[in-house]
């Protein structure tokens, strides 16, 4: 069956956890989750930025399952707090990795825990939640016998740096470009580490990775509360419309990630025409597949956020 974008695969009974679900991305991706039946978790730092995502949805679900996980994926705590949350619910089938930061500060700034911020947010506190996710995941597909998904969010900015693995933190010399792209190919190497490593503990859980394009808000229709732009943006990302296109339809490779029953783990999906277009699997950078420097990465990884990402009954199946 062919993997359509307005008429989803039935996701009635399932629990999925959006991270940075109360706008962009994340709200579209959450939009289309609620109407194809699932149960969404909104993994949002700000309780009122939830609620305002959760009462739009409402307007186009009125009968959506909906509830707020409070998650600030800067803070290895916070992440720690809503992984106790995570364990209470009675299944979880897919993880969508996709809380960041976008707008990057210009000079180095560091999170709570001491790390670059923008590494912290992206790719740390995302590695540190699945590892909290991971036992429900597992619990899910054992008591379901179903395959659940972890997609996390790539960028087409893996394509146009250099990854400097020896400097992951950026302590020698930072940029905010180089800081956000960097932190789209950990992420993305991680995914596909992740994937590998799972199928190796014979899991059912599979990892998947997807990129949106070049997606603007100001193609997008206003939504009170969440997407507001204002009538200089609109007519900004009108002129880009060109090559760019809405949040909404740069949700469409995440879904497919998620949605798709013949996609299958470590895949990578993104528009066909590289900044826009339908959702298709595509060739991901050749730095986000290179098992070295994925290795030594989820090592790093590890040590930063204190414990091992497969542990317990995520490690044999």
């Amino acid at each position: 069956m062919t993997w359509n974008a307005a008429d989803l695969p039935d996701q009635t009974g399932k629990v999925v956890l959006v991270t940075g679900a109360n706008a962009g991305l994340g709200f579209w991706t959450s939009l289309a989750l609620a109407r194809a039946g699932a149960e969404v978790v909104l993994g949002c730092r700000s309780a009122t930025k939830a609620q305002a995502a959760m009462r739009a949805i409402r307007v186009k679900v009125p009968n959506a399952k909906l509830s707020h996980l409070a998650l600030d994926t800067s803070s290895l705590a916070s992440v720690r707090a809503a992984g106790e949350q995570i364990a209470t619910l009675h299944r979880l089938d897919g993880l969508v990795a996709n809380a960041g930061i976008v707008h990057f500060p210009e000079q180095r700034a560091e999170s709570v825990d001491g790390n670059e911020l923008v590494f912290a947010t992206n790719v740390l506190g995302h590695a540190a939640l699945v590892a909290e996710a991971l036992p429900v995941l597992e619990r899910t597909a054992a008591d379901h016998d179903t395959a659940p998904r972890i997609v996390l969010l790539g960028s087409l900015s893996t394509l146009l740096v250099r990854f400097r693995s020896d400097d992951l933190q950026l302590q020698h010399d930072y940029s905010g470009w180089q800081a956000y792209a960097q932190s789209k190919i950990a992420l993305s190497s991680f995914g596909f580490e992740l994937d590998r490593r799972l199928a190796d503990a014979h899991s059912t859980v599979r990892a998947l990775v997807a990129h949106p394009g070049y997606s603007v808000n100001g193609l997008d229709r206003r939504v009170p509360g969440v997407n507001e732009p204002t009538k200089s943006r609109r007519l900004a990302d009108n002129f880009q419309a060109v090559y760019a296109q809405s949040k909404a339809r740069g949700a469409e490779p995440t879904l497919r990630a998620l949605t798709d029953e013949a996609a299958d783990g470590g895949w990578f999906f993104g528009p066909r025409w590289l900044t826009k277009g339908d959702a298709v699997r595509q060739t991901p950078a050749a730095i986000t597949t290179d098992g070295a420097t994925a290795s030594a990465l989820w090592t790093e990884l590890e040590s930063l956020i204190g414990t091992p990402v497969l542990s317990g009954a995520s490690a044999v199946r």
